[in-house]
């Protein structure tokens, strides 16, 4: 089970296939979820999905604050190097 996207529109697809595997096979419940103010969580499909099944959103930064922006850039930045390490160490074709 792989959820690394090629695009940021993919982000509420993943998301939902995410939600019914921690759901059926796992059988938790999300109670909620939280993330920045990307317009890949903020749009009226994530909001609707999100209502139906009762799930919270949060979001854990203030709109148009670059400070705190610093914190998920270096996040997702340490996320990608992580990633890129463990492709290379399993010798990987190159454009996986």
């Amino acid at each position: 089970m792989d959820f690394f996207l090629a695009a940021k529109n993919d982000t509420f697809h993943a998301f939902k296939r995410l939600a019914k595997v921690l759901e059926n096979e796992k059988s938790f419940n999300i109670m909620f979820i939280q993330s920045d103010h990307g317009g890949e969580f903020q749009n009226k499909r994530f909001e609707h999905f999100c209502e139906k099944r009762g799930i919270k959103h949060n979001f854990f930064s203030t709109l148009r604050s670059p400070q705190q922006n610093g914190v998920v850039e270096r996040k997702n930045r340490s996320l990608e190097e992580l990633t890129r390490t463990m492709l290379n160490e399993n010798s990987l074709p190159k454009d996986f």
